[in-house]
C-alpha cells in the first residue's frame, strides 16, 4: 500500500445523522465530497443538514477553499467511490450488511484507498473478513456524535489491518483537527461508548431504586463531574484529586472507599417498569423543549467549550513547536 497519495476527495456512504455530520466537516476542511445513499430524499436531507451546520463550522474556522458547493450526490455507489481518495462508511450496524458492502468496495477500489467505518460496535475483524483482495486497508474510524463538532475519533484495526493503514488514518483525521484514540485491541463498543455504558448502568440503577430523580441525576452529572470531564480525563483528574501528592496520594487516600463503592454498583434490568420510570422522568425534565431545542442548546455550549479549549491549548502547541525547533 502506498502512503503518499494526498486525500482530496471523500466518498461518504450513508448520509444519516453521522454521515451528514461527517460530510459537513469534510467540506469545512476544504475537501470534496461525493455522497451516496439510496434512501428517499437523502440528497435534500443531506444538503439541509450541511446548510444548518455551516454557521457553527464558520465560527470554528473554515479551511481555504471550503465550500458547500464541493458536495456532489449520487444514489449509485460505484459512481460515488470511483474517484475517491478515502471512504467514510456510515451504513447500518448489521454485520451481514457490512460484510457484503466491504466485499463490494474491496473489489471496486484501488488498493491504496482506505475504507473507514463509523461503526460504533462491530469489529473490523468481522467486517473485513469478507474482503478477498485488500483487507489491510480497512479500519474503524468511529466518531463521536456530532462528528462535525466533537473532535474524538477512535481508530481500531482488525486482525488483517496494516500498520500503514492505522497510521495513515490517524494522520488524516488529525490533520482535520480531530483528537484520535488508537485502540490496541478490539472490544465491543470500542472505548468511549463503553465508558458511557458503564455510567448509564449506574444512572439507571440509581433512578430505578428511587435514590434520585432523572432530573437530579442529570444535574449531578452535568454540573459536577461533567464539567471537569470537559477539561480533563478521569486519570488526570485523579492526579489533581491527590493534591500536591498527585495520583500516588490519591490512590493511598481513596483506593479503599472507591473499591468499596465498586462492590455495590448496580446492574439494573431495563424492564418495562424501569424504562417507564426513566421515560417519564426524562419528559418531566425536558418540559416543553423539543429535540431541536435541546440540540441547539447542546451545540451552542459545545462551541463555546471548543473555543475555550482551543484558546488554552494553542499556546502549548506553539511552545512545543518552538522547543522542538
Amino acid at each position: 500500500m502506498t502512503t503518499g497519495k494526498p486525500v482530496r476527495r471523500i466518498a461518504i456512504i450513508g448520509t444519516g445523522a453521522i454521515g451528514a455530520s461527517w460530510t459537513a466537516l469534510f467540506l469545512a476542511k476544504g475537501l470534496e465530497v461525493i455522497a451516496t445513499d439510496i434512501a428517499p430524499n437523502a440528497e435534500a436531507s443531506l444538503r439541509r443538514f450541511v446548510q444548518a451546520a455551516w454557521p457553527a463550522l464558520e465560527r470554528l474556522g473554515l479551511a481555504p477553499g471550503a465550500s458547500q458547493s464541493s458536495l456532489a450526490f449520487t444514489a449509485d455507489m460505484p459512481t460515488a467511490v470511483r474517484a475517491a481518495d478515502f471512504v467514510q462508511e456510515n451504513g447500518p450496524e448489521r454485520i451481514d450488511f457490512k460484510k457484503k458492502l466491504y466485499r463490494e468496495l474491496d473489489e471496486m477500489l484501488p488498493p491504496d484507498v482506505i475504507i473507514a467505518s463509523s461503526s460504533s460496535g462491530l469489529t473490523m475483524s468481522e467486517i473485513q473478513s469478507a474482503c478477498r483482495l485488500h483487507p489491510e486497508r480497512c479500519v474503524i474510524g468511529h466518531p463521536f456524535n456530532p462528528p462535525h463538532l466533537v473532535p474524538l475519533v477512535e481508530i481500531v484495526g482488525g486482525t488483517l489491518t496494516s500498520e500503514a493503514t492505522i497510521q495513515r488514518a490517524a494522520a488524516f483525521y488529525t490533520a482535520l483537527g480531530k483528537q484520535t484514540v488508537r485502540l490496541r485491541k478490539e472490544v465491543p463498543g470500542h472505548v468511549a461508548n463503553r465508558l458511557q455504558a458503564a455510567l448509564a448502568r449506574e444512572v439507571y440503577h440509581l433512578v430505578a431504586n428511587d435514590v434520585v430523580s432523572v432530573a437530579d441525576v442529570d444535574k449531578a452529572l452535568s454540573w459536577g463531574p461533567g464539567l471537569r470531564w470537559g477539561i480533563m480525563g478521569q486519570v488526570l483528574l485523579n492526579h489533581l484529586g491527590g493534591g500536591q501528592g498527585g495520583i500516588e496520594h490519591f490512590f493511598d487516600q481513596f483506593t479503599g472507599p472507591m473499591t468499596a463503592w465498586w462492590k455495590v454498583l448496580g446492574s439494573p434490568e431495563l424492564t418495562p417498569e424501569v424504562r417507564r420510570k426513566l421515560i417519564d422522568g426524562l419528559h418531566a425534565e425536558v418540559g416543553t423543549r423539543t429535540v431541536s431545542d435541546l440540540e441547539a442548546q447542546r451545540d451552542e455550549i459545545l462551541l463555546g467549550l471548543l473555543e475555550l479549549r482551543r484558546k488554552y491549548e494553542e499556546p502549548s502547541v506553539t511552545s512545543q513547536k518552538t522547543d522542538a525547533a
